[in-house]
């Protein structure tokens, strides 16, 4: 059954969730027909996450995320200057890489307890050079591992090669040793999409979320727009699936979207205003990868621009400034979580 996903998961690495991104021609073609779908189709009537949890109707609520913390020096660098400084709301830790436990340690310090730290579950090593094994004893997850005892590059060797029980010890094992390391996760979320490769994944991720009662970055499939925008990009979102997240009891996502590649730094900056502008009302999560620039970030990963340039777009005046005009509230799963416990 996991060979029929293949296919359509080499079509769903164009995702937001993945980090690979479409070329600039793709995504400025895609955009009209989802701007239309999305006019066309939502029912005003229909009740957002936002609303559910107490915000005001017609208004956006984001999240903005910094993700891959924990995978190198810089990574951490930028994402403690970003959440000391306020300018971002959540950040999420990969518990096999180099500097997790480093940055779960400072999450740890006084005064920083109540920051949104949650985990970026990682059943992936993407890099070329700079890799990591799993959490869990390599010998009980072999699927999960290549020639080189180190987690696949791509989410497709993943689902051609890990068992959903290998899986599930995999990021049982990340949790756990997040908390040992004396951290609860605030949320978790899922490296590259990898746990919504397929089905049996999803429903580990369902699962687990709601036994340790930690929130998942699980989006709200109801609305046929935000449906149809997934699915036409490949993800494998079949009645499985779909029947796990309508059953999912923890709250969720409204939207998901990421921060987009671009030529400059200008760019990025006004294609951003330029997504944040055309969301929906509701409660929507975007996630970016911020890095300090430095040789050794440059040697990891030729994505070493825009990860610099996300390092330091949140603290630009000119960003603080627009979000203050459009009227953008600014959550995190913690406030999520409290106001979800809070609901009659």
């Amino acid at each position: 059954m996991k060979n029929s996903f293949l296919k359509t998961l080499v079509v769903a690495l164009c995702l937001p969730l993945v980090l690979g991104s479409c070329s600039e021609k793709k995504k400025k073609e895609a955009e009209p027909e989802i701007v239309s779908s999305t006019s066309e189709m939502t029912d005003e009537k229909s009740t957002t996450w936002a609303e559910k949890l107490g915000w005001p109707k017609d208004k956006k609520v984001i999240i903005l995320h910094a993700d891959d913390i924990g995978m190198c020096t810089e990574a951490n660098m930028a994402a403690k200057r970003q959440l000391t400084e306020g300018v971002i709301q959540s950040a999420a830790v990969m518990i096999p890489c180099p500097s997790a436990q480093e940055f779960i340690s400072w999450t740890n310090e006084n005064g920083r307890t109540n920051l949104d730290i949650g985990l970026h579950l990682t059943l992936t090593s993407e890099w070329k050079t700079y890799r990591w094994g799993t959490t869990s004893n390599a010998a009980e997850v072999p699927g999960l591992l290549d020639g080189d005892q180190k987690m696949w590059h791509e989410v497709p060797q993943v689902v051609q090669n890990a068992s959903a029980e290998e899986v599930e010890k995999e990021v049982r094992a990340q949790i756990e040793q997040a908390i040992a390391w004396g951290h609860k996760p605030t949320h978790i979320d899922t490296h590259m999409g990898t746990l919504y490769g397929h089905p049996s994944y999803v429903n580990v991720f369902v699962e687990v979320a709601q036994e340790y009662g930690i929130p998942a970055n699980i989006i709200d499939l109801s609305k046929p727009e935000v449906l149809s925008k997934f699915k036409s990009q490949g993800y494998p979102l079949d009645d499985t699936v779909l029947k796990l997240i309508n059953e999912y009891t923890l709250p969720k996502l409204d939207y998901f979207t990421s921060v987009e590649s671009a030529n400059t730094y200008e760019e990025k900056i006004a294609d951003f205003k330029l997504l944040v502008q055309g969301l929906q009302p509701g409660l929507t999560e975007i996630i970016f990868h911020p890095s300090d620039l430095t040789e050794n970030l440059k040697q990891i990963t030729n994505s070493w621009q825009q990860r610099s340039w996300e390092a330091q777009m949140f603290s630009d005046p000119d960003l603080i400034h627009f979000f203050e005009k459009e009227g953008i509230i600014f959550t995190n799963w913690i406030e999520i979580m409290q106001r979800f416990k809070e609901q009659p």
